[in-house]
């Protein structure tokens, strides 16, 4: 049977970076293979080839503890990384007690740890990204550099190798944990919009039908059930909004799809438009925003007639969001709003202006006798050029 969306989820944010860790485990192991041969050819001109061995056997052993804490999420955590780090700079700087001067500057023979001291760097990357990576090559340039004891253009060359293979599976880990996040996310939208779908059909077969039936018969009896009737309507409608809102996601930046918030504030008498994709705006901001449009909503109901219709309008210019909502009632007489502060009635001031200016947008008001009236709100996302 095909897997859940949920169980899909579960086990696509387990730990996207895991093929990586399989590829620093087997890099350990083929480079101290590589590095133990280096041993055995020779050993023949070193000055202490019982340090050799002991280092080579230091080495196999902390080979099979990473090997086996890398294959584990408890084995992926900066402690044990930055041992592995500062282990491997340890062994590589014994190389000049191992190695004779003729095999250190003459022939060049390969350090004590070869190859084998590039997997902290590579680890690196694998945990902490493209920064981490490029720092632990650094270091262990840094290491070989001493233990060299002279620069050359090889030396150049490994420690532009080490930092730059850091930096790259720290791109690719960094990339695969983006993914991760993304798929998530579409997962959970498609199990949300899967299930809203199963609940639309049960509704509109059951109780969708029941408020239709009730709102005609009411209003063909008249009296107090055509106010049955009228209330059913303003249910239905209100319930039909519900099942066809989009699926409220995040984001780990901590941002909201908009639209949902604003799609369930419409009735009969409110008309809500917003764009066919997701308006991503931060979660905090995107609850300010759908509360100024309920206290605008509110003020039509309080200060206009019974027949006023309202219309909300979300735009996504890219770097602003636009938020309009504009009523046909009677609009507001010149001077209204000051007198209603001056009177100790804070609803348009503190509500919509205080908002408005608690994040940093803009907003204007079109009114006038006869006219209706129109907010336009304009909020710039985090980071925008305003």
């Amino acid at each position: 049977m095909p897997k859940e969306p949920a169980e899909r989820v579960t086990k696509v944010i387990d730990d996207p970076s895991t093929p990586l860790w399989r590829g620093v485990i087997a890099l350990r192991i083929v480079t101290f293979l590589f590095a133990a041969a280096n041993v055995i050819a020779n050993q023949s001109g070193y000055v202490r080839p019982w340090l050799a061995w002991t280092t080579l056997g230091v080495m196999a052993l902390w080979s099979v503890f990473t090997s086996r804490a890398y294959s584990t999420t408890w084995g992926r955590r900066w402690p044990i990384v930055l041992v592995d780090l500062a282990l491997t700079c340890g062994l590589m700087s014994l190389s000049p007690l191992i190695m004779s001067d003729h095999q250190l500057l003459v022939l060049h023979v390969p350090l004590i740890t070869t190859i084998w001291a590039c997997v902290p760097a590579v680890a690196l990357g694998a945990l902490g990204g493209a920064y981490a990576g490029l720092a632990g090559g650094l270091a262990v340039g840094l290491s070989t550099y001493l233990s060299h004891r002279s620069p050359s253009l090889d030396l150049l060359r490994d420690v532009v190798l080490l930092a730059g293979a850091g930096m790259v599976v720290g791109m690719a880990s960094a990339t695969a944990r983006r993914s991760a996040v993304l798929l998530a996310q579409a997962l959970r939208a498609e199990a949300a919009t899967a299930e809203r779908e199963r609940l639309a059909r049960s509704i509109h077969d059951s109780v969708l039908q029941v408020l239709a039936r009730v709102r005609k018969r009411g209003l063909e009896v008249g009296g107090e059930a055509a106010e049955l009737a009228k209330m059913a309507g303003e249910q239905e409608v209100a319930l039909r909004n519900l099942v066809a809102a989009a699926p409220a996601d995040s984001t780990v930046a901590g941002e909201i799809d908009l639209r949902p918030g604003l799609q369930m504030l419409a009735t009969p008498r409110i008309q809500v438009s917003t764009p066919a994709t997701q308006v991503m705006f931060e979660a905090p901001a995107a609850s300010e925003l759908t509360s100024l449009v309920r206290e605008a909503l509110s003020n039509v109901d309080k200060h206009c007639g019974e027949g006023t219709c309202a219309w909300v309008l979300l735009e996504d210019l890219g770097e602003e969001i636009v938020l309009s909502v504009r009523d046909d009632g009677p609009g507001i007489p010149e001077g209204r709003i000051a007198s209603a502060a001056a009177e100790g009635r804070m609803g348009i001031e503190k509500s919509i202006k205080g908002r408005v200016e608690s994040l940093g947008g803009t907003l204007e008001l079109q009114t006038g006798p006869g006219e209706g009236t129109e907010w336009e709100v304009r909020v710039f996302r985090k980071g925008a050029a305003r």
